[in-house]
């Protein structure tokens, strides 16, 4: 008799297990699991001297970028191109209106160059190392505004002749609190090019920041234009056909350092670099860094977060 109780006992209480369990499982099913935190940003700036880093900003914050350079050195007539009458400058400004989408503005002094640009995060980096690097976005559009003459170059005869866009794929990642290097792919578009050119010339960055105290840091910034134009021959004093790239494009150097704090960074730096815009440098650019067409410059930016 004992037995049979014992079993309607167990039978009885079983159901009040079972369901306990699947409470305790809906339970532990229910709970939101811990968000993945971030790794700190790879670099204090939106640029890294002449290319655009990964950063984006938060909702709400407001970037203001003000980028200079100076004319070339070599002549202390005008103090190393301090005083230089080509100087160039571009006043900027960007805007987070999503915590992975930052958009901007800006005025070049050469060519009158006005960019609205974008940036987008596509994958970011975390500090459990779940995703290791971090990939953006970058791309503007420039609008050259000056005056209609007849000397312009690349000629204008159209207003769509006035349009460029830049296209760029930044992969950057902080690999210590003091080292953080970034890889960047990108093409530049100009729907005005010489003769023989073609309207798109296809290149790659490498760009690292080491900080060597807590506010300041070393920047190294190298640009590679990869798309050759078209070749020309002629003979050289011997008669031999010598062939020759037109429109020769001379890759871009700058060496520098940045002080920064929490919500300002100021670089200083030496480049051959002078479009700012990056489409303009990438396309145009005729200074060689090596055979002494360097010039100064520096970038200012300033959070205000609202």
């Amino acid at each position: 008799m004992k037995k049979y109780i014992y079993i309607l006992l167990v039978l009885l209480v079983m159901p009040f297990v079972a369901l306990a369990q699947e409470s305790e499982e809906v339970e532990q099913d229910t709970i939101p699991k811990k968000k993945e935190k971030l790794e700190r940003a790879a670099f204090e700036s939106s640029y890294i001297v002449d290319n655009p880093t990964n950063i984006v900003l938060s909702p709400r914050a407001l970037e203001v970028q003000m980028q200079h350079r100076f004319a070339k050195m070599g002549d202390w007539s005008d103090l190393q191109g301090i005083y230089g009458p080509n100087a160039n400058i571009r006043l900027a400004g960007a805007y987070g209106v999503h915590e992975r989408v930052t958009l901007g503005f800006g005025a070049t002094k050469n060519k009158m160059l006005l960019d609205v640009n974008a940036k987008v995060a596509i994958l970011r980096q975390t500090r459990s190392n779940s995703m290791p690097v971090n990939l953006s976005y970058f791309g503007d559009f420039a609008y050259d505004a000056r005056e209609q003459t007849e000397t312009m170059v690349p000629p204008v005869n159209y207003h769509q002749d006035r349009y460029s866009f830049f296209h760029q794929l930044i992969l950057a990642k902080r690999f210590t609190p003091e080292f953080s290097m970034q890889f960047t792919t990108s093409v530049s578009h100009y729907n005005a090019v010489y003769d023989g050119m073609q309207n798109d010339r296809w290149a790659f960055s490498l760009g690292g920041r080491y900080k060597i105290t807590p506010n300041t840091a070393i920047l190294v910034d190298y640009s590679q234009p990869l798309t050759q134009f078209d070749t020309s021959s002629k003979p050289n004093s011997e008669g031999e056909l010598i062939k020759e790239t037109r429109y020769t494009n001379h890759p871009g150097l700058s060496l520098g350092f940045e002080f920064g704090t929490s919500g300002h960074a100021f670089q200083l730096f030496i480049s051959n670099y002078s479009g700012i815009v990056p489409q303009e440098n990438y396309m145009w650019n005729k200074n060689d860094f090596f055979s002494g067409d360097i010039l100064l410059g520096f970038n200012i930016t300033r959070i205000y977060n609202f």
